[in-house]
């Protein structure tokens, strides 16, 4: 696809992107898309789709108690817990508002891995990795934001998010259909969003505004951005997803070119 070639024109050290279509084909790639880069928050969508396993195991449930008093591991999953950002403490009573948290996902972590015996990046190995294949993806810290993998593996993880193997595919419709609806919040770089619509570990475009996918992409567009520079989207009225990762942290470079990149894309897929 020619519109990845835009990636050449980042103020970046190293991108590398793809696009995979909804059967599971590579649309295109460009850039070293072996390499592996620190991935932020992009981790958090590899470790909702873990959780999200874990129910359907019957490990956990996603309205049993974890986290504060009154909270679930669907609010935790919906960042509507009350946890603070990076904060292990109650800013908010559960289900009142959107607060993005970091926390909210260590808390997550911690109680899956309390109720499967299993060190959480070990479960998401065994669970999600393994099966996709991805090889050279792992989580060495915090299941918000530390993990590590390449464009090739994320291809993978696409793949699955539109065609899943792992999950019931009402499971996933519901992790990517807004939970909570009608919540404001901050979405992290973008400021206030009324609403701020998420699902079980995935963002959902609807109308936001400022936003970091395109002008073109469908409300039903979700995904994750991370402040490494990275993100990938799922956008089910193309019939496709895309994948960047970089070496820059996220800033004014990345809201100015992303959107851009993002419309290209989806006008070559036509």
């Amino acid at each position: 696809m020619e519109s990845l070639r835009m990636i050449e024109n980042w103020p970046v050290p190293t991108a590398a992107a793809a696009v995979v279509r909804a059967d599971g084909t590579l649309a295109g790639s460009y850039g070293p898309t072996g390499h592996r880069f620190p991935l932020a928050s992009v981790t958090k969508p590899l470790a909702a789709y873990a959780a999200l396993v874990a129910v359907e195991e019957g490990a956990v449930e996603l309205d049993e108690p974890a986290g504060p008093e009154g909270s679930t591991v669907r609010h935790l999953l919906a960042h509507t817990s009350g946890l603070a950002f990076d904060e292990h403490r109650s800013v908010a009573a559960p289900g009142d508002r959107r607060l993005y948290s970091n926390a909210g996902f260590e808390v997550l972590g911690d109680h899956i891995a309390k109720a499967t015996d299993i060190p959480f990046p070990e479960y998401l190995r065994q669970a999600v990795l393994q099966p996709l294949g991805m090889v050279a993806t792992d989580l060495p810290g915090s299941p918000a934001k530390d993990g590590v993998s390449t464009v090739d593996d994320l291809v993978r993880f696409a793949a699955e998010l539109q065609a899943p193997r792992l999950l019931a595919a009402e499971t996933l419709a519901g992790a990517t259909s807004v939970v909570h609806p009608g919540l404001t919040g901050v979405l992290p770089g973008y400021g206030h969003q009324r609403p701020n619509d998420w699902g079980l570990g995935f963002e959902i475009r609807d109308g936001k505004s400022p936003h970091w996918t395109g002008a073109s992409s469908s409300p039903r567009t979700f995904g994750h951005f991370g402040q490494s520079g990275t993100f990938l989207w799922v956008d089910p009225d193309a019939g496709a997803a895309c994948v960047a990762l970089t070496d820059r942290a996220f800033g004014r470079w990345a809201i100015e070119v992303w959107p851009m990149f993002t419309d290209a894309v989806l006008a070559e897929l036509g």
